[in-house]
């Protein structure tokens, strides 16, 4: 006779929160956000904080250690810094293998922090994806503080619940589901990017506008060539409304840690995410992510989800903000003669399992799943937006 069984069926609810700032000078001693941010909880105590700074924003930020320096000596009642501050290397190659990783790791070993400890990430996506694992490993977690420094940083990556790095030729193979302590997005940083790097972070409003409000995309388009141009306030605006969508769908979506099969703030990324490998990392993620949304735009077209007419005011802004919907490497070939980009599905599927789930627009401003991709019309619309 069988035995009984005993068993319990346990339930945790843990609440995350955490604010998002919008501001400029934030360095400046006058100015408390960051201090005010890091003892948010009123611990009555000294907060022991680590400063990592990608080397890109460096170069272009004059004496920023020493900036950094006297904030915290301006505030030393409530911040103390764990350390010297930590110029690193960041872009893309810094997450895509292992010693950036356990290099972060190490650092933080250094300064023996604690629990409570913060890391403050002063970088790009990138920066901010391999040293948030880092520290979400650490102790089983630290504290993370995420300044953004880029457009794509701080209209997407750095308001998100995710970090990785790439491993195996898979972006962000490797990574955990860690929401930030804070987000400060200080605007004074995008005054200094290169415009490769301005323009790329474009692709991600674009991206969730298509999807999510019908009004966002019409101010993208109609606002394209200042985009390009460099305007600030556009810029802002473009930053704070594609960052709000990003974070209401997080909080709203019902599945903020993806434990479902469906991903629809990735949408475009199947495709994005193997350009990326198949470029050699040479091209921006913001690039591929143009690309991306361009081609599965085109896809939703054909199948009658959204009209020619919205397909063309789409590549219309894409290009007019400076942005590519064509590579040659959508026509790399396998050796059995199958499109290279293709393993961008499979992928796709094997990173989240269950049945391959691709999100469209469906029209512009809402979204739809399918579950199969006809590969004779993806490779039509490679065909098409080659000469578009």
């Amino acid at each position: 006779m069988s035995q009984p069984i005993t068993g319990f069926h346990q339930r945790l609810s843990i609440p995350f929160d955490f604010p998002v700032f919008f501001h400029r000078d934030t360095f400046s001693p006058e100015n408390s956000v960051i201090a005010n941010t890091i003892d948010r909880l009123h611990e009555n105590r000294r907060h022991r904080v680590m400063v990592i700074v990608d080397q890109g924003a460096a170069r272009t930020w004059p004496h920023c250690t020493s900036r950094i320096e006297k904030y915290f000596k301006a505030y030393q009642d409530t911040l103390e810094l764990a350390g010297p501050v930590e110029i690193v290397s960041g872009g893309e190659h810094a997450k895509q293998n292992l010693s950036g990783l356990t290099t972060m790791i190490d650092l933080m070993a250094k300064r023996n922090l604690a629990r409570q400890s913060t890391v403050l990430i002063i970088g790009g996506g990138s920066l901010l994806d391999v040293a948030g694992l880092a520290a979400s490993l650490v102790h089983r977690g630290l504290r993370v503080v995420r300044m953004p420094t880029t457009v794509v940083g701080q209209n997407d990556v750095g308001v998100g619940v995710k970090t990785g790095i790439d491993l195996y030729g898979n972006k962000n193979f490797l990574g955990t589901f860690a929401p930030p302590f804070a987000v400060i997005n200080d605007f004074d940083f995008l005054d200094h990017l290169p415009d490769r790097e301005w323009i790329a972070g474009i692709a991600e409003a674009f991206k969730v506008a298509m999807i999510k409000n019908q009004r966002f995309f019409t101010f993208l388009c109609r606002n394209a060539q200042i985009l390009r141009q460099r305007d600030a306030k556009a810029m802002e605006r473009l930053v704070i409304e594609c960052a709000k969508l990003h974070l209401d769908h997080i909080r709203t979506g019902g599945d903020p840690f993806e434990t479902g099969s469906a991903r629809p703030l990735d949408f475009g990324h199947w495709a994005a995410h193997q350009l990326e490998v198949l470029s050699g990392f040479r091209m921006r993620h913001g690039e591929a992510v143009s690309i991306g949304i361009a081609l599965d735009s085109y896809y939703a077209m054909r199948l009658g989800l959204i009209t020619e007419k919205g397909l063309s005011n789409l590549l219309t802004g894409l290009k007019t903000a400076g942005l590519p919907i064509w590579s040659k490497c959508l026509t790399m070939l396998k050796p059995d003669g199958v499109l290279a980009v293709l393993d961008g599905l499979t992928r796709f599927q094997e990173h989240l399992g269950g049945p391959l789930t691709i999100t469209l627009p469906a029209p512009i401003g809402a979204r739809t799943e399918v579950h199969t991709m006809d590969y004779n019309l993806i490779a039509e619309g490679i065909k098409y937006l080659r000469y578009a």
